[in-house]
């Protein structure tokens, strides 16, 4: 048993070191390459989109500007609506509490008014009150006064001439004490008067604005939520403020699908470019037309934290087609920019293609060594590019350039 175990054991090794030995022979040292040849070119860029009107009537959502909104009810995405249909409805706990507010703060200025009037009824009695008893010590000063002097003596004819000076006095100070309150006391009901037309211009406003807490379609039409600067459609329950776009009912003349693509891969992108498009698992449902508008400038899209920015571009749809076929605005679409169609050219694959100081080069298989070459190229797709110079049909090229020190 043992020397049958041995001489197994022995057999495996053998077995194993002809692995071995198999696998440390060198490896195929024939580099990937591509004979190009003339072939028909099509070079497409895929992009997503969604079917729009060029003209929409925006609903935004009811109240005054700024107050703050809750959605608790809303017809769904893509619903057709009659004129005067009721599409969202808000609640407002917000503008509740500021209607609460406005209202406690007439109240109070009714009641300082009140308060003022009082106030000022008080002191123009005590002062008539004054006015009256200085009216009559004045009247017994002056029969005092005007006495004959051979009735009383100097002593009291002194007194009454001086009381009488005084009183007189008095009253004048009296008079224009009672004309001052007066004068002071309208002016401060004036400014309470005033107050409280702005306590009721505010109540007033913040009933209007509890009182539109519907939205309503101005005419007939699809419903088209509109999104946020993240990319969001309203949802139940969200928080919105007045003022704002909550939706779109496009107008179906007039359509359009706008197709987004990413900065880095939306080069060669120009108006009038051929374009297939139909919508989201529908691709039976093909229309070819094209480009008529491409966005000047790269725009941020999906929210604050994508980096990514994202080039726009519209291509026109017949609204007979559109009809016809039930598409509705807000449909996903998928669409294929066709960047260069031709019946016969060469292309390369961009792998093989080497980019230095601005200029192009591909490595060429030339017999048994390899010639970096400068090409020009045509327009450039995803994966493929078109070849205009430096190349020709039958040449074989690497798919992995080489570095320099490996060419020969």
């Amino acid at each position: 048993m043992t020397l049958g175990y041995n001489r197994l054991r022995g057999s495996s090794a053998l077995a194993l070191a002809g692995l071995l030995a198999a696998c440390s022979s060198a490896p195929d040292s024939t580099p990937a390459v591509e004979v190009l040849s003339a072939a028909p070119l099509r070079l497409a860029l895929e992009a997503e989109g969604e079917l729009k009107s060029a003209k929409a009537t925006p609903l935004l959502v009811p109240g005054e500007q700024w107050s703050r909104r809750q959605l608790v009810w809303m017809k769904p995405d893509g619903s057709r609506v009659k004129a005067g249909e009721v599409v969202a409805r808000f609640a407002a706990d917000q503008g509740e509490l500021e209607l609460s507010k406005a209202l406690l703060d007439l109240q109070r200025n009714a009641l300082a008014k009140a308060s003022k009037q009082v106030e000022l009824e008080t002191m123009q009695g005590r002062v008539d009150v004054d006015l009256a008893q200085v009216a009559t010590d004045l009247s017994i000063a002056t029969r005092y006064a005007d006495a004959d002097l051979e009735m009383f003596a100097r002593n009291e004819i002194l007194d009454a001439i001086q009381d009488q000076r005084f009183l007189g006095t008095k009253q004048d100070v009296l008079q224009w004490k009672r004309g001052q309150a007066t004068e002071r006391g309208r002016a401060e009901l004036a400014v309470l008067d005033s107050q409280r037309a702005s306590f009721d211009l505010n109540a007033n406003r913040r009933r209007a604005d509890l009182d539109a807490l519907e939205l309503t379609a101005p005419n007939d039409g699809v419903l088209v939520l509109s999104t946020d600067w993240s990319n969001e459609k309203p949802k139940l329950g969200a928080s919105l403020f007045a003022g704002h776009e909550f939706a779109t009912l496009p107008d179906p003349a007039e359509l359009e699908i706008e197709l987004v693509l990413p900065q880095l891969e939306a080069q060669g992108i120009e108006v009038g470019q051929a374009v297939e498009l139909h919508p989201a698992g529908r691709p039976d449902e093909l229309l070819r037309t094209e480009l008529h508008w491409v966005a000047s400038a790269p725009q941020q899209r999906g929210g604050r934290g994508n980096p990514v920015k994202s080039i726009a571009m519209k291509a026109k749809v017949p609204a007979e087609l559109a009809r016809e076929r039930g598409w509705v605005p807000g449909q996903a679409f998928f669409g294929r920019i066709i960047l260069r169609e031709a019946e016969s050219a060469l292309s390369l694959p961009n792998v093989a293609v080497v980019a230095e100081n601005g200029r192009r080069f591909v490595d060429v298989l030339d017999g048994e060594s390899v010639k970096r070459r400068e090409v020009k190229l045509g327009v450039r797709g995803p994966g493929r590019s078109e070849v205009i110079e430096g190349v020709e049909a039958g040449e074989a090229v690497l798919l992995v350039p080489q570095a320099p020190g490996d060419r020969t």
